[in-house]
């Protein structure tokens, strides 16, 4: 690997540590003064090509690091908490919270930060992480991404007669109809929603 890939590398590890979710090819353009996106792209194959990461394609936040899967000690469960009327606070040690086990095997999963509303009644609310499950399938009614001309969007997968429709989870917005006009495709199923307060 060369010194310019390691740089890269280290920046990607360092974006993805501070901020959550890695860098796009333009902020790693920016970063290294690399005005050209095929030259950043060029990198990007070497250190995916050596199992550093690998990459989602048509997402500018696409990139995976290896190794970066959830940490396996997991996340103790004390108990239970009220959400309606107030419970006796007892902690009692229930076990640990997995997020490898919530979700299945690490390998496939990705996770997006969510932008707006369109999902407030499924319990998806801007700046949530949704946890997807990397695929090109979906049955009717799951929640999934879909990659419509170049924006992702995440919505419920309804098929019908005619069409598939994207719909939303907020009865402010509509449906997106997908039809041969329309270019787009499934990225993946939603397998889960992570949220910080």
């Amino acid at each position: 690997m060369n010194k310019r890939s390691q740089d890269i590398l280290a920046f990607i590890q360092r974006f993805q540590r501070e901020r959550g979710y890695p860098p796009t090819i333009r902020e790693i353009g920016d970063q290294f003064r690399i005005a050209s996106t095929n030259g950043v792209r060029y990198h990007l194959q070497r250190l995916e090509r050596d199992g550093h990461f690998h990459r989602t394609s048509k997402l500018s936040r696409g990139i995976v690091l290896s190794g970066a899967a959830w940490p396996t000690a997991g996340i103790p469960i004390l108990g239970r908490v009220a959400a309606g009327q107030p419970i006796l606070a007892e902690e009692s040690f229930e076990g640990r919270l997995e997020p490898g086990e919530l979700f299945g095997d690490p390998e496939g999963l990705f996770a997006l930060r969510v932008r707006g509303d369109s999902m407030i009644e499924a319990g998806i609310h801007e700046n949530d992480y949704v946890i997807v499950r990397q695929q090109q399938t979906a049955s009717a009614g799951q929640i999934v991404v879909a990659l419509v001309e170049d924006e992702a969007t995440v919505k419920y997968y309804q098929p019908r007669k005619d069409r598939i429709e994207l719909v939303p989870a907020n009865p402010d917005h509509v449906p997106l109809v997908m039809d041969r006009e329309r270019q787009w495709r499934i990225l993946g199923v939603v397998k889960g929603v992570l949220r910080t307060v």
